[in-house]
């Protein structure tokens, strides 16, 4: 609901009240869904991406995607998309510094409604991916789970604040949302294991029938009706962390549409987060480039507290 063009500018070292030097910089198509279908695509799987579009910056956009080889749809609006800047030093320290995005009016909120609508006979999932745009009602996350429920399609919500609150009310079959997403939600600190496997089942009593929990370099917690597992990645040399949350909640969903189970499905998911977090700016590990990496990816049945 609300894409960018992130400037990715990749420096020698960032540090506090001293200078940096430009490497590179790059601009791409940004935002958690335009990600997730890059990931999927990337991995042989079919998606439909949909956002709105509009002003100098969503014209790049559409010229970014039309450049790609996945289906998407672009709703045009009148407002301009935002600008996103990540700065990434060579040794892994990120910054990101993202704009809020346009105003949308009503009629622009329905109609990108209306184009999920169309497309949900033919889908077998939903991934309602991202931040909302200004004034943009949390509510909306929470209407599209339930279109994506009644139209017999599994939901995953990757979202924050409101709209998490918000959508995951409205009983999504996962979230999968971060460890400072998940702070916020929860109002509280989670610093040990004993906290992150608390914090999801906690999350799941919250109405989504399961929660992949991030938990960055540490992997992640999955809790389902059935109990907890921690899933570990093997210890690698990150480079870039950007994006890799996304890469986790792709290849989640591109391995339950496989027909993995749910911890399998995870397994295939920090394995892409893993992945991707090893290579440059704001890149995604392929299938191969993930399988690499899944044979060393550990799960861990906890204990349900």
């Amino acid at each position: 609901m609300n894409p960018a063009i992130d400037r990715n500018v990749a420096v020698d070292r960032l540090a506090f009240e001293d200078r940096g030097y430009i490497s590179s910089t790059q601009d791409s198509a940004g935002g958690r869904g335009l990600n997730a279908s890059s990931v999927i695509h990337s991995f042989g799987g079919r998606t439909l991406a949909i956002c709105p579009a509009g002003g100098k910056g969503g014209e790049k956009l559409k010229r970014f995607l039309d450049a790609v080889d996945f289906p998407h749809e672009a709703v045009p609006i009148a407002g301009e998309i935002r600008t996103n800047l990540n700065l990434i030093d060579r040794t892994g320290l990120t910054i990101k510094l993202n704009e809020r995005g346009p105003a949308l009016t009503e009629d622009e909120v329905h109609a990108v409604e209306r184009a999920v609508k169309a497309h949900l006979p033919f889908a077998s999932w939903l991934m309602i991916c991202g931040s909302l745009p200004r004034d943009v009602s949390g509510s909306l996350y929470a209407s599209l789970v339930y279109l994506g429920k009644a139209a017999g399609v599994k939901v995953l919500l990757d979202a924050d604040d409101e709209e998490l609150q918000e959508g995951l009310e409205a009983g999504p079959f996962v979230v999968t949302p971060n460890q400072r997403e998940a702070e916020r939600l929860l109002n509280t600190v989670l610093i040990t294991r004993t906290h992150f496997v608390a914090a999801a089942q906690r999350i799941r009593q919250m109405g989504p029938a399961n929660v992949v929990l991030s938990i960055g370099s540490r992997g992640a917690v999955l809790a389902t009706a059935e109990g907890a597992w921690e899933v570990e990645p093997p210890r690698v040399d990150a480079v870039s962390p950007v994006g890799a949350g996304d890469a986790l909640a792709a290849a989640f969903t591109w391995a339950m549409q496989e027909g993995h189970d749910p911890v399998e499905a995870v397994r295939w998911g920090v394995a892409a987060g893993t992945a991707s977090a090893m290579k440059p700016g704001l890149s995604f590990a392929n299938r191969a480039e993930t399988e690499e990496i899944l044979g060393r990816v550990t799960v861990r049945r906890v204990e349900t507290l």
